[in-house]
């Protein structure tokens, strides 16, 4: 038998993890006819069909599902190596992939991120906006078809109370939400005020009555199912505009407050909506150069941003 083509295993993954050529081309960037006859190829050097072409899709067979098994193996181990060879890198260059939500982005890193850019110049930073926490040890597939996986992030920037139990990383402070209306506006609250009565008698921008992700999401769907909500957005950026509107109240981070001074706190913190900043990344690649100094720099640039909101 001729020595397997790694690459020929990786198409096969791509099919059984989608169930069939369509999905799996789209996943690999490639054409569904590139998937095909790569698979045709490994089962014609192995000897054996791996899946059953059903109307369902793709299914794997018994010798299917053992040359999945391996591939996935050979994966994980793939990415370990790849993992602990970038953690043994000491160099302040190279691209470092940072992902968090957009509210953070807008509100809390611009300044930390300049300043890090200007402190380390042989380092090409690039953020993606992703309201999910990504796993950092997982990569996807490129546009190259010859190419193996690009790396989803390095350093993740997250709200969030709960964190990924196989990261490793550091809380860098609290923060707050309270109730918002645009100051001076005719018939919304234009001071503090029991929360049981906004609740009550306001008229609130809310989020999307299904989301359920977000501590904000499940706070909004217990607390506001009796409210006056006028209009639901997806995210704080959008609450924060509507309520430029005045049409009515919606729930804002503390740290949003700079930003917004047309804006006005009409409720107390709540205690249920306190949340950590977090910054994470991967085990093997704490140790690298580059992600040290990230999580460092800018780390304690979004700290202190954070220490005035502690109280």
């Amino acid at each position: 038998m001729d020595e397997l083509d790694w690459s020929d295993l990786r198409y096969a993954l791509a099919v059984g993890s989608a169930g069939g050529l369509a999905s799996a081309a789209r996943q690999l960037g490639v054409n569904h006819t590139t998937v095909l006859r790569r698979l045709d190829a490994l089962e014609q050097r192995l000897g054996a069909r791996l899946f059953e072409r059903t109307r369902s899709g793709y299914q794997p067979t018994e010798a299917g599902a053992l040359v999945l098994d391996q591939a996935r193996r050979m994966a994980d181990r793939a990415e370990e190596i790849e993992r602990q060879v970038l953690g043994r890198d000491r160099t302040l260059t190279g691209l470092l992939r940072v992902t968090t939500a957009f509210v953070v982005m807008e509100h809390l890193l611009p300044q930390p991120l300049a300043d890090f850019a200007r402190s380390y110049p042989g380092i090409e930073v690039e953020v993606v906006e992703n309201a999910v926490l990504v796993d950092l040890s997982r990569r996807r597939s490129t546009d190259d078809p010859n190419a193996w996986v690009r790396r989803e992030a390095d350093v993740a920037v997250r709200l969030s109370a709960h964190v990924a139990e196989h990261l490793v990383g550091r809380p860098l402070g609290m923060t707050q939400c309270r109730v918002y209306a645009k100051r001076g506006a005719p018939g919304l609250p234009q001071g503090v005020e029991p929360l049981a009565h906004l609740l009550k008698e306001v008229p609130w921008v809310a989020f999307e009555r299904d989301t359920q992700s977000r501590v904000y999401d499940q706070w909004m769907k217990r607390q506001l199912a009796q409210a006056k909500v006028r209009l639901r957005v997806d995210i704080f950026n959008a609450v924060a505009a509507v309520l430029h509107t005045g049409l009515g109240v919606g729930l804002l981070p503390t740290f949003m407050e700079p930003r917004h001074p047309e804006l006005v706190a009409v409720s107390d913190p709540i205690p249920e909506l306190a949340v950590p900043v977090w910054m994470l990344t991967h085990p093997d690649l704490r140790q690298t150069a580059r992600v040290r100094a990230f999580m460092q720099e800018v780390g304690d640039g979004i700290a202190a941003r954070l220490e005035p909101m502690q109280a």
